[in-house]
């Protein structure tokens, strides 16, 4: 049933305000759904679940009076910073211009997956961040709120409960952006979350451990946010070597740290835990085409993701710009990242605001890379190699976004024969995220990911399925193409395991550039198979 939430019940006393249950939410053909599981009771005990019966920061309520003054009080700090130029020059001017120019028409609600297929719950609503920032704003920082209140729409109540569902509220958005591509106005209530998300951490120590702890401060401490040392990246790099020549019947040496090499390829270090077939992949292809490449061992060099980009602007801008300086010591002429949507716009769009001066050296993403390698004829390549049913999802940061639309279809049309590459419904720049938006994918506290494999994946498992719906019968294999390490993390977990595409449809998910391997007329053996893991 859709629970209608005001703004102003933001603050009330509720055991939960939005109680979600599974039959709310739209229908994924074929799958059998199952009721949400009851809060354990120690986490009950512990945890607020106030907001929707989930928790993804796991924040335990103020104990005293005191503590729940300090907490509006730095909240009410962090408000006053996010429209302050000098506080907030990397993002101010968008927030007040978002902030200031909403005509609350609601055209964005519609084209927000999580709100559609949560049935269309009010504090979904992309707006209704948004609406609450303003409200609180209006009534604490002007005078017309502060006098009059309620009478002039400024009705919310700043309290603990008021502050931990906006924080959660914050986390149930996957800021993918596409509620600002559909404003008429330009209203980008995704950058507002954004803003908020950063609101919460830099003033309140208020972030996702998967994102912070997990994600940010453990990049910086090691090298990699997956905890991967100097030292395991080269023996990493070992093992991909070996298995590219078990794979092929050659071996490749994957340069590293070469000075002076045109190109320092970074990708995102899962690739190297989770799907090592990926930078492999890369490796074949750069040697083939005879490209003047590197990776970097230096801590920082290897990995490319910046979890900073989805909820602080400080520990943004401290990976940023050591990616960057480990590039300037190797004295490569660009840098160029792999198949990972957020470390791509990280490094090559945002990073514009810290890398000035000695630090701006070229940055790219891979898809018009591998788009010149099949255009350019230095690898002969086989499309009937590709001869299975193949779709592709368009990572929201490189797509929409960034406007990379073209050169990862120009690169499956010539490597697939004619009718295997099939677009899902709202296919480029109006494509759905996949769920693991974020920091999404990354985010495993308490119950946060039995909501977002029910929610925030449900839209992507029905593109899937409708780009599939003439060929789902198990005995056709069938591939779902993301080139984005995130991206497949979300298929990982949402799309194989949680709806069992693997198991029911034979569907196998992974990135571009395997399929071109797979594709290469001197590689004999087939690259991807739907019988092995890598």
């Amino acid at each position: 049933m859709k629970h209608k939430v005001s703004h102003k019940d933001i603050a009330k006393q509720a055991e939960i305000l939005c109680p979600l249950a599974v039959t709310d939410l739209d229908k994924v053909p074929g799958y059998e759904e199952k009721p949400f599981k009851p809060v354990k009771p120690d986490w009950k005990e512990k945890y607020d679940f106030s907001l929707d019966g989930f928790s993804a920061l796991a924040l335990t309520p103020p104990a005293t009076k005191e503590a729940e003054e300090e907490l509006v009080n730095k909240f009410l700090r962090g408000l006053e910073k996010l429209f302050s130029q000098e506080s907030n020059w990397t993002f101010m001017q968008p927030t007040s211009l978002s902030t200031d120019y909403c005509v609350r028409c609601n055209t964005c609600n519609e084209a927000c997956p999580i709100y559609v297929e949560s049935g269309r719950q009010d504090i979904y609503r992309p707006n209704y961040r948004s609406e609450l920032l303003r409200k609180i704003y209006q009534r604490y920082f002007t005078t017309e709120g502060r006098l009059l209140g309620g009478f002039v729409g400024a009705d919310v109540e700043l309290n603990w409960r008021t502050i931990y569902r906006l924080a959660e509220l914050t986390y149930r958005c996957t800021i993918c952006r596409r509620c600002a591509a559909t404003c008429p106005v330009g209203v980008d209530n995704a950058l507002m979350n954004r803003e908020l998300r950063k609101l919460f951490s830099q003033e309140l120590g208020i972030a996702a451990e998967g994102v912070h702890k997990s994600g940010s401060m453990r990049h910086l401490q090691t090298g990699s946010s997956t905890g991967m040392t100097p030292a395991a990246f080269l023996d990493t790099i070992e093992f991909i070597e070996d298995d590219i020549e078990e794979r092929i019947g050659r071996r490749i040496k994957i340069p590293i740290d070469k000075k002076g090499a045109d190109i320092l390829l970074i990708h995102n270090a899962g690739e190297y835990v989770s799907w090592p077939e990926n930078p492999a992949a890369f490796a074949i292809l750069l040697d083939a085409a005879g490209i003047d490449w590197t990776l970097s061992s230096e801590s920082m060099g290897y990995e490319g993701v910046n979890y900073g980009t989805w909820y602080d602007d400080f520990q943004f801008a401290r990976v940023a710009v050591a990616q960057v300086q480990a590039a300037k010591k190797l004295g490569v002429r660009r840098i160029v990242v792999g198949e990972c949507g957020h470390a791509t716009k990280a490094i090559v769009e945002i990073a514009d605001r810290v890398c000035v001066g000695d630090l701006a050296i070229p940055r790219e993403g891979c898809l018009p890379l591998l788009e010149q390698i099949v255009t350019s004829g230095a690898i002969k390549f086989d499309p009937s190699k590709n001869n299975f049913p193949i779709t592709l999802h368009d990572p929201c940061n490189m797509v929409r976004l960034m406007g990379i639309v073209s050169p990862q279809r120009n690169v499956l049309k010539a490597i697939t024969p004619p009718g295997c590459f099939r677009e899902m419904p709202n296919a480029g720049v109006m494509n759905y995220c996949c769920g693991g938006g974020s920091g999404f994918a990354v985010m495993n506290s308490l119950n946060f990911p039995e909501w977002r494999n029910n929610v925030a994946s449900r839209m992507k498992a029905n593109q899937v399925l409708e780009a599939f719906k003439d060929c789902l019968d198990p005995s056709i294999p069938k591939y779902y193409c993301a080139p984005c390490s995130n991206c497949k993390g979300a298929a990982r977990d949402s799309l194989m395991e949680h709806y069992g595409f693997r198991d029911k449809y034979n569907i196998i998910y992974g990135g571009l550039v395997e399929l071109m391997v797979n594709a290469m007329v001197d590689v004999e053996k087939p690259f991807i198979s739907w019988e092995d893991e890598f």
